[in-house]
């Protein structure tokens, strides 16, 4: 997860006591790592550790490996974050949830169009009765 959608601060952190926006019930229930150029120490709620790390998505993904013990890793937004796993070749399956003309601030851009990721994926794209459409790709 990126560190932007860890928390809505910026820079170096000014307080230590911030624990995220879920709670003392995190949903993850499974070992998280926070890409941030600002470390902090580790925390634990309930049964989800947060580890604050700063390294290329290779050398965190090897991290999520490890303390995976060969489950499946799960990748967390932000865009940016994403986008630096999709353009180090480092993402087997993903799942886009877009939702119809909702727009949240100026934001930052996954992608300009999903036809960019047709060279290295199959797609396919799912609607639903809520008008959510789910764009979901895995490696070619």
């Amino acid at each position: 997860m990126g560190a932007h959608e860890f928390s809505p601060h910026r820079g170096p952190w000014a307080d230590h006591d911030w624990q995220g926006s879920w709670g003392d019930e995190p949903p993850f229930h499974t070992p998280v790592f926070v890409m941030t150029h600002h470390l902090r120490p580790s925390f634990t709620l309930s049964d989800t550790t947060f580890h604050f790390v700063d390294g290329t998505p290779a050398e965190v993904l090897a991290q999520a490996q490890e303390a995976a013990q060969g489950r499946d890793v799960r990748l967390g937004g932000g865009a940016s974050v994403i986008r630096q796993f999709l353009d180090a070749d480092l993402v087997d399956t993903l799942h886009v949830a877009v939702a119809p003309q909702v727009q949240l601030g100026s934001g930052s851009r996954l992608w300009h169009s999903p036809d960019e990721l047709l060279d290295r994926f199959h797609r396919d794209v799912v609607p639903s009765s809520s008008g959510v459409v789910h764009r979901l790709f895995w490696r070619r």
